[in-house]
C-alpha cells in the first residue's frame, strides 16, 4: 500500500484524505445542538418554510468559517485564541477572552437544557436531574482523550449520525411540501422572525468551534514542509465540506418536519416537549422516540465538545488552565439556575442561541483579520476573493444583530 510522507498521531497515514477526516465532524456536532432544535422548530411550527433561507445561507456560512479555522491551525500550530494573543494588545485579548467566556456559558446553557429535556421525555426524570447527568456524560466523552483524538472524534461521529437517522425518519414519515422552494427566497415576517432568524444564526454558526477548529488540526498533523500543509488543507476542505453538509441536512430535516407536521395546527407547537408530543401523535411512537433519542445524543455529544472548547478559549487568550471539574462548574452554574427557577426551557434556548449570535463578531472579525495576513498565514494566507467572501459574510452577521437590536427595544 501507497504511503505519504507525514505522519497522523504517530504512525504513517495512507494516501488520501479518508485518515485525515475528523476535526469537522467534531465541530458539526455543535452545529445541531439543543438549541438548534428549539429554534428550527419554533421557526417551522410557526412560520412553515418561510425561514428556509436562514438554514441554507447559516450553513454556506458556517462552511466557510470552519474552512478558516482549520486553515489557521494547519498554517501557525496555533489555534484562534493563540494567534489572537499573539497578534492584538493584551487589553483586546482580555475582551475577547470574557466575551469567549460568556459564550461558553450560552452554550453551555443549551447543551445541559437539551440533555435534561431528552432524559426527562424519555424517563421522567426531573430536569435538575437530567442536568446534571448531562454533565458527567460530558467529562467521559473528554476522558476519551486520553486514548488519543481518534476515539472522541469516532464518538461525536457516532452520535452525530443517531441525530441524522432520528430526523431522516421523521422526514420521510412526514413528506416535504412544494413551499421548501418558496422557503428559498430570503424575507421576513415581522420582529419574531428577525429573532428566531438570528437565533437561527446563532445556533449554526456557532462561535466557540470557530476557536476550537484550529486546536483540532494544530497539532495532530506533522506540517514540516509548505507542501504537506496544502496536502493536509486539501483534506481539511473535504473534511468541512462533509461535515458541514451533514449538518445543514439535519437542520434542514428539523425545520421542515416542523413546518410539515407540526404547524397549521390549532395550537401552535414552540416547545420540544410538544414537538415530541406532535411527532408522536402525527407520525407514530417510533417517530417521537427516535427524536428523543437525537435530543439526547446531541446534548450529550455538544456538552462535550462545548466543555473542551471551553478549555482552549482560556489557554488560549491567557495561558492559564484550570482543573476540568472547576470549569465546568462555573459555566453550569447558569443552566441549573434556570432549571431552578422554572423557566420555560425551549424559550431559554432560544434566547441563548441569540447571545451566540453576539458573540460570532468576537470570533469571526479575527479570524478574517489573522487569515488575510501573509506574515501570520505564510503561503496559506487567505486570497482577496476568500477575504472578501468572509468579510462580506461577517458584516451581514453584524447587521443581523444590530437589527435584532432596534427591533427589539422599538417593539
Amino acid at each position: 500500500m501507497h504511503q505519504r510522507k507525514g505522519r497522523y498521531a504517530g504512525v504513517a497515514y495512507i494516501r488520501g484524505p479518508l485518515p485525515l477526516l475528523g476535526p469537522a465532524f467534531v465541530a458539526a456536532i455543535a452545529y445541531i445542538d439543543p438549541g438548534n432544535f428549539a429554534t428550527n422548530i419554533t421557526a417551522g411550527s410557526r412560520f412553515g418554510y418561510l425561514l428556509v433561507w436562514v438554514v441554507v445561507v447559516s450553513n454556506l456560512m458556517a462552511m466557510l468559517i470552519q474552512y478558516l479555522s482549520a486553515k489557521a491551525g494547519i498554517a501557525t500550530g496555533r489555534n484562534l485564541p493563540e494567534l489572537c494573543r499573539a497578534n492584538f494588545r493584551p487589553t483586546v485579548t482580555r475582551g475577547l477572552w470574557v466575551q469567549g467566556e460568556l459564550v461558553a456559558i450560552a452554550t453551555d446553557l443549551a447543551e445541559v437544557l437539551g440533555g435534561a429535556i431528552a432524559l426527562q421525555i424519555l424517563f421522567g426524570l426531573p430536569l435538575l436531574a437530567g442536568g446534571i447527568i448531562t454533565a458527567v456524560v460530558a467529562f467521559g466523552l473528554l476522558g476519551l482523550q486520553s486514548r488519543g483524538v481518534r476515539p472522541f472524534e469516532v464518538v461525536i461521529t457516532g452520535l452525530l449520525l443517531v441525530v441524522l437517522a432520528g430526523f431522516l425518519y421523521s422526514l420521510v414519515r412526514g413528506g416535504v411540501g412544494p413551499e421548501v422552494v418558496a422557503g428559498l427566497r430570503p424575507g421576513f415576517d415581522g420582529k419574531d422572525t428577525v429573532l428566531l432568524a438570528a437565533g437561527m444564526l446563532g445556533a449554526t454558526v456557532m462561535p466557540h468551534v470557530i476557536y476550537l477548529h484550529g486546536a483540532l488540526t494544530q497539532s495532530r498533523f506533522v506540517r514540516a514542509t509548505e507542501e504537506d500543509r496544502k496536502a493536509l488543507l486539501r483534506s481539511q476542505r473535504l473534511d468541512v465540506v462533509s461535515a458541514m453538509t451533514l449538518a445543514g441536512i439535519i437542520n434542514l430535516s428539523m425545520l421542515v418536519v416542523a413546518a410539515e407536521v407540526l404547524s397549521g395546527g390549532p395550537a401552535t407547537v414552540d416547545t420540544i416537549e410538544g414537538a415530541h408530543a406532535g411527532l408522536t401523535v402525527a407520525l407514530g411512537p417510533t417517530a417521537g422516540l427516535l427524536f428523543a433519542l437525537a435530543l439526547l445524543a446531541s446534548g450529550f455529544a455538544a456538552s462535550g465538545v462545548g466543555t473542551f472548547s471551553g478549555q482552549v478559549v482560556m489557554q488560549g487568550f491567557l495561558r492559564r488552565r484550570i482543573p476540568l471539574v472547576v470549569r465546568r462548574l462555573v459555566t453550569l452554574a447558569p443552566a441549573i439556575v434556570v432549571i431552578a427557577l422554572g423557566v420555560d426551557p425551549t424559550r431559554a434556548l432560544v434566547i441563548s442561541q441569540v447571545v451566540l449570535s453576539f458573540g460570532i463578531p468576537f470570533a469571526l472579525i479575527p479570524l478574517v483579520l489573522l487569515t488575510s495576513r501573509r506574515r501570520v498565514m505564510g503561503g496559506l494566507v487567505n486570497s482577496l476573493p476568500t477575504t472578501l467572501t468572509a468579510a462580506a459574510v461577517a458584516a451581514v452577521i453584524c447587521c443581523l444583530n444590530v437589527s435584532l437590536i432596534v427591533l427589539t427595544f422599538a417593539g
